[in-house]
């Protein structure tokens, strides 16, 4: 395995990539998303441990979702069990899939543990505990600084695990390694990373204006509202269709790897 360089463009390359093979299986790569979602939510509900177990399993259910866009890619409809792809490999890969995840967790506990030092925890019970929160603490400037404390540390943390599980499964390499070539092959190809996240804030925004401006002259500003988690969803599960581009493009076999078998 050697990392490939890219230029500023293949960032539009992957998202034409991932929006090209949602649509040729979109009922499929839909429903599997909803099903990831949906498997999350539920694990979340469980009392005290919820939210670390959603934690800890999201590595291995990003790589689920990029091994179903291979499958999709290749013209084959992903069945649901390919989510289950890291937990249903050998002995070795799950325990790197499981490190990973268990990394990935307490790297998150601490960062929501840093920004509690700002704010108190607030910022940190919200996000991990869900429920409402008051136009008053949103407006507070250590609540928003936990907030932007959370999502600056959490921009390296993405970029360390982007790869990682994917590595780990298509070409072996151990976990803190698969994190190290991962936070390179990021940072060496940047400026694609950064054209591929700029295009899709802008699709995001420009579905949810959308939905919000039809929606709210056929039915009214109350079904608007209602409309814009499924809008935002679907684009989503577009997103998370094209994260196995950036990482087939940047990662290429080499001769003498045996080439990974299909799940």
């Amino acid at each position: 395995m050697k990392l490939n360089i890219v230029p500023a463009r293949a960032g539009v390359q992957w998202v034409k990539l991932g929006l090209r093979t949602f649509f040729k299986q979109p009922l499929a790569l839909t429903g599997l998303f909803f099903m990831f979602i949906a498997v999350m939510t539920l694990v979340s509900m469980l009392p005290l441990v919820g939210s670390a177990l959603v934690l800890g399993l999201l590595p291995a259910a990003t790589l689920g979702f990029m091994a179903a866009t291979e499958e999709a890619s290749k013209g084959k409809f992903p069945m649901p069990w390919i989510l289950a792809s890291a937990l249903r490999a050998g002995r070795q890969e799950l325990r790197a899939i499981l490190i990973l995840g268990g990394l990935y967790a307490l790297s998150f506990l601490c960062i929501m543990g840093a920004s509690a030092l700002v704010d108190g925890g607030q910022f940190a019970r919200f996000y991990l505990e869900g429920g409402s929160i008051t136009r008053e603490t949103l407006n507070q400037g250590d609540f928003q600084g936990a907030m932007w404390l959370a999502m600056g540390l959490n921009l390296p943390l993405s970029l360390v695990f982007w790869h990682a599980p994917a590595l780990v499964h298509w070409h072996g390499v151990p976990p803190v390694k698969a994190l190290f070539f991962s936070f390179v092959a990021c940072v060496r190809n940047l400026r694609a990373y950064l054209v591929f996240g700029l295009i899709w804030f802008s699709i995001f925004m420009g579905v949810i204006v959308l939905t919000i401006s039809l929606v709210t002259m056929i039915a009214g500003a109350e079904a608007a509202g209602a409309a814009v988690m499924p809008a935002a969803m679907l684009v989503m599960a577009l997103f998370f269709t094209s994260l196995y581009f950036t990482f087939a493009d940047c990662f290429i076999a080499t001769p003498e790897e045996v080439p990974k078998e299909e799940v």
